[in-house]
C-alpha cells in the first residue's frame, strides 16, 4: 500500500517525501506542478488540485495513508473520496494555534472533517517554523547584512521544518500515532537577538540589527514586499488569526497559519509557515521531534546552516 504526500514540493512535505523513501515507502507526491517536482525517481508524482475534488482519484487509488495539506475549501469532499479509496489514516499538517484556541477557521475545519470521518487521524501542530526567518529577514541580509524587527529579546521555541517532516513521517508509518495531536516546538529557548545571532555566525559575517516598534516594522516590511508584506499586519499584532483589526500588545506566540498565507503546495506567498502574532500564550503540552520519534531534534544553528546559502 501507498503513502501520499500533499504538499509534497512544500517546505515540510519535501522532507517527508525524503523519509518514507528512506525508509522504503510507496510513495506519491500530490502536487498542482507536476513539472516544478523533483522528487526522487523511486516517487509517482501525481498532478490534483485540493480545491478540485475531482483530480484526485487517481493519486488516492491504493494508498494507505496520507499527509493531509490543510486546505479547508472541499475538505469534506477530500476525505469522503479518501475514505471510498480505502486510506486508513490521514495525518494532518496543522498548526499549535488549533491548541491554543486562536485558530477556528483554517486548520481546525480540516482536522475536524478528518475526525468526523471515522477514519484514523493524526494531528501534526507546530509552533513557530524556524523558515520564519528566511520569509522575514533574508531579503534585508541578502541586500545590506541588516535585520529590522521587533521585541528582539522575546523568547521563542523556533523548529526546523525537517523535524516537523520527521514526525508526520512517523505518524504516517507507524499506527502507534493514531489518534495523536502532537504541538511541536524546537529544542531551545531563543530570542530573536539569538536567531539573527545564529545566522552572523552561519554566513560568516556580522549583521547590523535594528529594534523598532510595530508601526515601524509594519511599514518596513510592506515595503520589502512579498510574503513579509502580504503577513506585516499579522506578523506585527495589528491583525488577530481571524484578520480582525486588533492593537500590537501582549506576549508573542508563533503559529503557524499555512492556510492564510501558504499555497497548499506549501510554498510560502509571494511560506505559510510560520507566522508570529502577540497573544497571550497558553498553557501548551509542547513536545520535541525526540520526544515523538527518539531522533535528535535539530537547533536553530543547524537550521541556520543548512538555509546559509539562502541568506548570502
Amino acid at each position: 500500500m501507498a503513502v501520499l504526500v500533499a504538499g509534497a514540493t512544500g517546505n515540510v512535505g519535501r522532507h517527508v517525501v525524503g523519509r518514507l523513501v528512506e525508509a522504503g515507502q510507496d510513495v506519491r507526491a500530490l502536487t498542482r506542478r507536476p513539472g516544478a517536482a523533483a522528487p526522487p525517481p523511486e516517487v509517482r508524482v501525481f498532478e490534483g488540485d485540493l480545491t478540485r475534488p475531482e483530480t484526485l482519484p487517481p493519486a488516492l487509488e491504493g494508498v494507505r495513508t496520507m499527509l493531509l495539506f490543510p486546505v479547508g475549501e472541499a475538505v469534506d469532499e477530500v476525505v469522503a473520496l479518501a475514505a471510498k479509496a480505502g486510506v486508513r489514516r490521514i495525518v494532518v499538517l496543522s498548526s499549535a494555534a488549533v491548541t491554543a484556541g486562536y485558530d477556528t477557521e483554517y486548520h481546525y475545519p480540516v482536522e475536524q472533517a478528518v475526525e468526523r470521518s471515522g477514519l484514523e487521524w493524526t494531528h501534526v501542530r507546530p509552533g513557530e517554523f524556524a523558515v520564519n526567518s528566511l520569509y522575514l529577514w533574508a531579503p534585508s541580509v541578502k541586500a545590506e547584512r541588516r535585520v529590522v524587527d521587533v521585541d528582539l529579546d522575546t523568547p521563542g521555541t523556533p523548529i526546523h521544518e525537517a523535524d516537523i517532516a520527521d514526525v508526520a513521517a512517523a505518524a504516517l508509518m507507524d499506527d502507534r500515532h493514531a489518534g495523536k495531536a502532537y504541538n511541536l516546538a524546537g529544542p531551545e529557548a531563543l530570542t530573536h537577538r539569538d536567531q539573527i545571532a545564529a545566522i552572523a555566525a552561519a554566513i560568516g559575517e556580522p549583521l547590523r540589527v535594528e529594534e523598532v516598534e510595530p508601526e515601524e516594522a509594519r511599514e518596513f516590511y510592506r515595503a520589502q514586499g512579498g510574503w513579509a508584506a502580504e503577513n506585516a499586519d499579522f506578523l506585527f499584532g495589528f491583525e488577530d488569526y481571524s484578520g480582525e483589526t486588533t492593537d500590537p500588545t501582549g506576549a508573542t506566540l508563533g503559529v503557524d497559519r499555512q492556510d492564510g498565507g501558504q499555497t497548499q503546495d506549501g510554498e510560502r506567498p509571494a511560506g505559510g509557515e510560520a507566522q508570529e502574532q502577540t497573544w497571550e500564550e497558553p498553557d501548551i503540552a509542547w513536545l520535541t521531534c525526540t520526544d515523538i520519534t527518539g531522533g535528535p531534534a535539530r537547533t536553530y544553528a543547524e537550521w541556520a546552516r543548512d538555509h546559509v546559502d539562502d541568506f548570502r
